[in-house]
This record gives structure tokens, sequence and C-alpha cells, in this order.
């Protein structure tokens, strides 16, 4: 079964602008993964292809990285996406007067790993990307924006991987 899933912006900047947000992705200063309310996005070294690592539960490596550009990840055979075999990417798009930052995710997987997108991935997916865009659009405007919303399933969902964690942490000791 196929997925696909994009996630578009229009930012009040130019190219040279928002390329380094891009470039500071999982990096000690990132500007653009909203690492204060979810997992931070983690690799193994620089943002470069070769790059391993992941955010939360999800693993994979950097497959496609251009400067200011671009930046793809090919999804591992682990994690939370293992049977998904695709990739995702953050993408500037400049266009006169502003540029678009996109998010697009593309797969192909069977079909419990498809309900399992479909009801427990996808909706904390979207909710991290719009997080990650609202990030960047504050940061251009110069003041708060909100657009993402986390509703009473994001919350619950968001609740029960806390618990999940939690335990796993106290049978470890």
């Amino acid at each position: 079964m196929k997925i696909f899933n994009r996630h578009d912006r229009i930012i009040p900047a130019d190219q040279d602008a928002l390329g380094p947000v891009l470039n500071s992705l999982s990096g000690p200063e990132d500007e653009l993964w909203p690492r204060d309310k979810w997992p931070p996005m983690v690799l193994d070294t620089a943002l470069k292809v070769g790059a391993a690592g992941g955010h939360g539960p999800v693993r994979y490596r950097v497959s496609e990285y251009v400067p200011g550009r671009r930046a793809a990840f090919q999804f591992d055979r682990a994690g939370l996406m293992g049977g998904v075999d695709g990739r995702h990417y953050f993408e500037v798009v400049p266009r006169r007067g502003h540029v678009i930052i996109r998010h697009d995710l593309e797969g192909e997987c069977g079909l419990g790993m498809w309900l399992k997108w479909t009801f427990l991935v996808k909706p904390l997916h979207n909710t991290v990307i719009e997080d990650a865009f609202d990030k960047v659009e504050s940061r251009f405007r110069g003041t708060a924006v909100k657009r993402s919303h986390w509703g009473p399933y994001i919350r619950f969902l968001r609740w029960m991987r806390a618990r999940q964690r939690r335990r796993l942490e106290a049978a470890a000791k």
C-alpha cells in the first residue's frame, strides 16, 4: 500500500534566509525541529549524506542533502517506520517574494503498517511537522504563530507514548 503525506507552508523570507534554517536541522542550534515539544532529531554526525539517527522511535539515514535546499532521509528497517520502504524530506522552494518550506513523506508498506501509519503515526506526524513549520514561521514573522492543533487524540497518543516509555525505563532498572 502507498503512503504519501505533504505539508507546505509559505514563509515570508527568501532562499538565503531560510536555507540556514534547513541546514541547522539536527544540530545543537536546530531552528527547524520543534525539540521543545517533541523528541529531538538526532544524527550520529553533522547533517550530511550517510548520517544515521532519527527522532523518538523513528530511525533513518540521510540519503540526500543539498545545503539550503533539501534534506532527505531514508527509513531504516528498524524503529516505528521499519515496515515502510520509503523516505521523508524537507525542502525549501523559492518563489517570488517568499519561500515554501515543504515536508513530504512517501513510501510503500503492507496492510498492517498502513493501518499503524493511518491511526497512530500519521496524526502525530502531522502535528510535529506543523509545529516545526509554526516555529519557522514565527521566527520570520517576528511573532508567535500557532497553526497546529493538539486535539484530544494527539494528547492521548502522547500520553500513551510517555506511559510506554516510563514502563520501559522502569523495566530496564
